[in-house]
């Protein structure tokens, strides 16, 4: 990342680290083209995207200005049309044969530069340019705009001369094509590379279209392992063919020479740089790059010497200098490059984002020059960082949302600069609030306790999850204060997801790691130069005490206001002030100096969840029956809200209910002005009156907008009879259901109106006891129809979770929180058939339990004992053994320091300071005990067990799954080997058993709303029957988001899933297998190996082959 990485770093990874979000959709329009090369084609890291769109749907049509007939919008009348044509051109690469390739009119020439670098035979070469007929041709120039180019045209590929930047970056690239088919990158978590299997687990089936003859018979026999009564659960199995992962080796040492730079007199005869290679043959050489290439110099370790070697050898490839002067080179790069080649292109490609595996086999820790160059020059741990080297990422972000988006290729360009820039931004995050966990970054106030300190890092903005000067001391206090960004990270979800003109959100990333909870935001120009008192012209920076409004962000809220059904309510200052708000109280409206309107603080955006409010017992009167359930529940903070996803349920049921008193009310009308003679025509009448009606409720979104008055009035009296009892009628409904306007529905909530410390105008009002009524029937809607609707799906198999992560996905989208999870296991045992979700939901609350212990457990620790602490609070959760010694520093160690351990702590950095080493003292039962206690104040479960196995054995959870789920939350990535937890004389874990500590990391996911319309309209059509319209809006939804997100997305996983069973249906098998087995790929490199959906991926194809078979 710019500003996180080395100078080099910035040239490596063209797809990732675009320094600026207009250039980025430049450097990334390979997505557009559909080509088909005639030879294989490998490639190093930069260029993947060409290679993987080859293996997915055909994007020709992908700037056509067009959207889904049921979601056509008036912005989108004038439709365009742009006339996309393909033909074949030779390209003449130096020292080669010439190839032929299939292009598009609508490609970039940068898209052939990509091809090229991708190819096995021109892959090792990055400085070059692309001439026809003696011109170079611009590489951002569309192939439709050169003149002479045609089918059949020769385009001669020329060698150009290298400049430093060109010079470092073909060194980088080298040294990536040397390492791309080490899986030791996916293990570590690093440069957005992940692991994948299917091309190991089908034998290399998915890279030949070789059709194999049929076996005879085939085993499907399961391994006994993996039956359910099974006790003995291996994790070898999940990593299959380790030993055949890794390539050959094909040099030694290649790194920069410490002859550099170069001396001011070698400079003016064009020396750039010089490098130092020991080959495998042991043989040293020092090797200058110079604008005309590389060759060999007569320098040694301890003499300088510029003059060529002899024999001379000058490349214009660093590998072709190398395959000169090393047999073993050349024989074992061929090697490697054959490996490449055999990969899928989906095997190569970088991730989005960065996905890290919780197991890992023990990797040996070779010499890497070029690492450990990257390692000291990224800057991290020293505070200088040179001007102009790091990147605005408010601006940044701010100004890919204002790029504009009438027509498709505008959003398309939108969405994509968007997405660019939040990833960049999200991997920077990481990085920095690793480093400030890990010490690297010095605080902006340094004089204060160290839960206290902020950190300025890459313009990026750090706080940790503690409550600094008692802000929260009356929610909650620390558990408070944990608890807020991710409520807050909920709150800018919401507001970007409406993406309003003129309101911006700050981008925000959580990132957990090491048992430190870190929130990375961006800054706000200016609020850094003066008090945020005096930055704040909107809402409240004391709780309430002082608030203050402003007429601009008054009118900016409105419009989010109404989408998020958040009611204007009135509140007092400390002065007795009038204010009206259209936000929580906690909401900050900030002009930054860029003269943008920014909100901030959106923690409360969403009602509070009064069932876990005690003290709103004293407001509103509780329903007996939730009494009889326990409620309400003292929690362990109170800055308990309803999920988003629940209060648009309720919104529903509540319209529902409104059109249905509408209609009750004139059905009783009618029957009051007709005779009983016309009783037949009354009720035909009546019944194509609800007819109407549910027309309305199909077509309107009631969630998002104002329901007209005038299509009820219609709907219910369509000749205009009686429009002023009809209105009437729509007066009562929507007083009944709580309406803030008589003329219509338009349900909303008052978000602060259980906040005790918040003062509304008229407390005793009529209006805020039906805005405290409102949210009281929200929190039984949730209790008493979501829940119990949760558990009716899951016994009829509408809803199937398979673990942890898929029971929280099923809840949230149902939006039950997670601390309902204690009352569902006890509805459970209603549900003999449902045992395997209680023995889930028991994991899931052991494991979120734990979590909260292990943070407090990692907050005293020494970096010197970090995995022998980890291995011990894991053998004290999950280890038979009663009696776990804890591993701590090796004696000698300790006692030379003994002495200097109170003057170091003050110079360690973060984890450093204040540690007493209490995590020594943690046994199984103090663990379990206080695993009891956590339960019960989180999700009111009471744990009768005092130990893992008596756990076990009462509700059937398996102890390998909950170090899995356990490590995954906590971010744990330990040795991939067998462990024996129930051995009661040894303890399971030891401090070599903790490979590594990964970040776990929240934030906003960008969505791309075309191709999400044409995915939601193609669903909607395969459910009307019309499978092949709905093939087509699926497959051009896929061409959309592969402009959006490039080559990887969870989202492109899915409608690749899709359309392998519609591609089934429709009985083109091999198609379905082809599409299914790339849904596979993804879902392993961006979701993970073992995902509940990479599960399910891998078994559909698995079905499939059966049936044919």
């Amino acid at each position: 990342m710019a500003g996180v990485t080395c100078q080099e770093g910035d040239e490596n990874q063209n797809q990732k680290n675009a320094t600026n979000p207009s250039e980025c959709d430049d450097s990334n329009k390979e997505e557009k083209n559909n080509r088909k090369v005639n030879e294989p084609q490998s490639n190093g890291q930069v260029s993947e995207t060409e290679t993987v769109e080859d293996e997915q749907t055909h994007t020709d049509e992908k700037t056509k200005e067009k959207t889904p007939e049921t979601t056509e919008e008036p912005k989108d009348k004038n439709v365009v049309f742009v006339q996309d044509v393909g033909f074949t051109i030779k390209i003449q690469p130096p020292g080669t044969d010439p190839f032929e390739l299939q292009v598009s009119s609508m490609e970039l020439v940068q898209e052939l530069h990509q091809v090229l670098m991708d190819r096995e035979d021109t892959c090792h070469r990055t400085c070059f340019s692309i001439q026809l007929d003696g011109t170079v041709l611009d590489k951002f120039c569309e192939l439709k705009t050169i003149e002479n180019l045609k089918e059949g045209s020769l385009v001669k590929v020329v060698e150009d001369p290298y400049t430093m930047r060109e010079a470092r970056h073909h060194l980088r690239h080298i040294r990536d094509l040397l390492k791309s088919v080490d899986p030791s990158d996916a293990y570590n978590g690093e440069e957005f590379f992940s692991l994948s299997f299917l091309n190991t687990v089908t034998a290399g089936d998915i890279m030949t279209d070789k059709k194999r003859g049929k076996p005879d018979s085939v085993d499907c026999t399961p391994p006994d392992y993996i039956m359910p009564d099974s006790k003995d659960r291996p994790l070898l199995p999940l990593h299959p063919g380790l030993k055949d992962q890794w390539g050959p080796k094909c040099i030694k040492v290649l790194t920069y020479s410490g002859w550099n730079p170069p001396p001011a007199h070698r400079k003016l005869k064009g020396d750039l740089m010089y490098l130092y290679v020991v080959t495998l043959e042991d043989k040293k050489y020092h090797i200058t790059a110079s604008p005309m290439g590389f060759f060999v110099n007569q320098s040694t370790e301890d003499e300088f010497n510029f003059k060529p070697a002899s024999p001379k050898h000058l490349a214009h490839a660093l590998v072709d200098l190398l395959c000169q002067i090393s047999p073993a080179f050349k024989r074992n790069f061929a090697s490697l490059l054959k490996k490449r080649t055999q990969k899928h292109p989906f095997e190569r490609v970088a991730t989005p984002y960065q996905v890290y595996s919780w197991i890992a086999p023990h990797l040996d820790h070779c010499v890497d020059y070029m690492r450990a160059s990257d390692a000291f020059a990224n800057r991290i741990g020293y505070e200088e960082q040179i001007p102009g080297q790091t990147r605005d990422w408010n601006e940044e972000l701010q100004t890919t949302r204002e790029l504009p988006r009438q027509t498709l290729p505008e959003r398309l360009i939108r969405e994509r600069a968007i997405f660019k820039s939040h990833s960049d931004f999200v991997s920077a995050a990481i990085k920095g609030a690793m480093a400030v966990i890990d010490g690297n970054v010095m605080p902006i106030n340094p004089g204060e306790e160290s839960k206290m300190q902020m950190f300025i890092w890459s313009n990026i903005f750090f706080s940790l999850g503690f409550d600094v000067k008692d802000h929260y001391k009356e929610f909650g206090g620390d558990a408070a204060a944990y608890t807020a960004p991710a409520s807050d990270l909920l709150g800018v979800r919401a507001y970007a997801n409406l993406d309003p003109e003129g309101l911006y959100t700050l981008g925000t990333v959580l990132v957990d790691y090491r048992g430190y909870r870190v929130t990375a935001q961006s800054i706000i120009p200016g609020i850094l130069e003066r008090e945020q008192e005096q930055s704040v012209v909107y809402g409240s920076v004391d709780f309430g005490k002082t608030i203050v409004t402003c007429q601009t962000y008054e009118d900016l809220l409105k419009k989010t206001a109404a989408q998020l059904k958040i009611k204007p309510h009135k509140v007092l200052n400390s002065e007795d002030e009038e204010i009206t708000l259209l936000s929580s109280v906690d909401c900050k409206g900030i002009i930054g100096n860029d003269k943008r309107y920014y909100i901030l603080d959106l923690l409360r955006t969403f009602p509070a969840d009064i069932n876990f409010l005690p003290g709103a017992a004293n407001e509103i009167e509780f329903n007996p029956e939730l009494k009889k359930l326990g409620f309400p529940l003292q929690h362990k903070h109170n800055l308990v809200c309803l999920r988003q996803e629940l209060m648009e349920a309720f919104l529903e049921q509540k319209y529902i209910e409104f059109i249905q008193i509408a209609a009750y009310e004139f059905q009783q009308l009618r029957q009051k002005k007709q005779d009983k003679k016309d009783d037949k025509d009354k009720t035909d009448e009546d019944l194509k009156s609800i007819e109407r009606i549910s027309k309305i409720m199909n077509d309107d979104d009631s969630s998002s907008q104002l329901i007209e008055p005038h299509k009820i009035i219609q709907a219910l009296d369509p000749d205009g009879q009686s429009e002023e009892t009809t209105k009437d009628i729509i007066s009562k409904a929507a007083k009944k259901v709580g309406s803030r306007s008589e003329a219509g529905f338009d349900v909303r909530f008052n978000p602060d109106v259980f906040q005790p410390i918040v003062r509304h105008a008229n407390p005793e009002g009529d209006e805020v006891r039906r805005d405290k009524n409102l949210i009281k029937e929200a929190s039984e809607f949730l209790v008493f129809q979501v829940i119990p609707n949760f558990i009716s799906e899951c016994l009829t198999h509408a809803s199937s979770p398979i673990d942890g992560f898929t029971l929280v996905e099923a809840m949230h989208a149902r939006g039950i929180n997670l601390r309902y999870l204690g009352k569902i296991v006890d509805m459970l045992d209603k549900y003999p058939q449902l045992s395997y979700l209680q023995s889930i939901s028991v994991a899931e609350m052991l494991c979120r339990s734990a979590k909260h212990l292990f943070q407090k457990h990692m907050h005293s620790v020494e970096p010197m004992s970090v995995s022998a602490a980890v291995s011990h609070f894991l053998n004290c959760f999950l280890s038979s053994f009663v009696n776990p010694h804890a591993q701590i520093v090796a004696d000698e160690f300790q006692s030379k320091n003994a002495k200097r351990k109170s003057k170091k702590r003050s110079k360690e950095g973060f984890l450093g300071r204040n540690h007493d080493n209490e995590w020594v003292l943690e046994t199984p039962k103090s663990l379990w005990k206080a695993l009891q206690e956590d339960l019960k104040s989180h999700f009111d479960f009471t744990l009768e067990c005092e130990s893992v196995d008596s756990t076990v054995d009462l509700f059937h959870v398996q102890k390998i799954s909950v170090l899995r789920s356990f490590c995954m939350k906590v971010g744990i990535q330990v040795l991939l080997r067998d462990y024996n937890m129930d051995n009661k004389l040894k303890q399971a874990f030891a401090e070599e058993d903790i490979v590594n500590m990964f970040p776990i990391v929240k934030h906003n996911h960008t969505k791309a709303t075309d191709a999400y319309q044409f995915f939601t309209s193609g669903q909607t059509k395969i459910q009307q029957g019309n499978i092949r319209e709905g093939y087509e809006l699926i497959n051009e939804a896929l061409n959309l988001l592969n402009s959006v997100y490039g080559a990887m997305h969870p989202e492109i996983a899915a409608c690749l899933r899709l359309l392998a069973r519609l591609s089934y249906v429709f009985g083109d098998y091999a198609e379905a297998l082809s599409l299914q087995q790339r849904a596979v790929l993804m879902s392993e490199r961006v979701l993970g190996i073992d995902h509940p959906n990479t599960i399910t991926e891998y078994v559909r194809p698995l079905f499939s082959i059966l049936l044919n078979m």
